[in-house]
């Protein structure tokens, strides 16, 4: 009796809290947060539903890591980034760079963030929403404090803030590693073309800086 259990305990998977976490996250990106069953996580990992619970509150719980934890990451890589230069045109750069770089290295958690943070429970709702409204304030008053040095020629910097923003998290929904381009790639070249977009046109700490189509 006693080889018989040990047989069938060597059969289980030994899962941790992080697998919890990694196969939700996977399952969450591919469909969707309401498109995902516990059960579902379960078979990814090989064991049945109620062994989940050793790893993890519940569904909901889950989703408010991914989606603040992701969010509090973006906001912190901002932080510092911005911190680390004064003039609006680097600053432009390294927060659009910043920005591209973490959609291209953590894409599950940005389609996660961008499809179903409206799903959250309150008040963690709320909270991820003021979290991404100060952020693109944030990204925004660059612009603005740009156009009026006069290093920027853009008519409306929101509509421009919202516009690079978007175009950073499409990087999510195409790049994979191993093609033609690296993420830090793709990531520069974004940052060039967010200042194209808002008409940068001044000398910056890393030289002077042209249109990339100039260069």
């Amino acid at each position: 009796m006693t080889d018989y259990i040990d047989k069938r305990s060597a059969s289980v998977p030994s899962v941790t809290r992080a697998d919890v976490f990694d196969a939700a996250l996977t399952l969450f990106a591919e469909r969707g947060y309401h498109g995902t069953s516990l059960k579902q996580v379960a078979e990814r990992l090989g064991i049945r539903t109620p062994g989940l619970y050793n790893h993890m509150e519940s569904k909901s719980a889950l989703l408010r890591e991914i989606v603040l934890g992701t969010l509090d990451h973006v906001v912190a890589n901002f932080d510092q980034v911005i911190a680390e230069v004064e003039d609006p045109v680097e600053r432009l750069r390294a927060a659009t760079e910043v920005y591209a770089l973490h959609h291209a290295t953590h894409p599950r958690e940005v389609l996660v963030v961008n499809q179903d943070t409206s799903s959250l429970d309150e008040p963690e709702r709320t909270t991820a929403q003021h979290i991404r409204r100060n952020h693109e304030r944030a990204f925004r008053q660059i612009i603005i404090d740009g156009r009026e040095v006069g290093v920027f020629a853009v008519e409306t910097p929101k509509l421009a803030s919202f516009a690079i923003r978007e175009m950073c998290v499409s990087i999510a929904r195409w790049f994979h590693v191993g093609g033609e381009l690296t993420a830090q790639e793709v990531a520069r070249q974004y940052s060039e073309y967010a200042l194209s977009m808002v008409g940068a046109k001044r000398a910056s700490a890393r030289g002077a800086w042209r249109p990339a189509a100039a260069r």
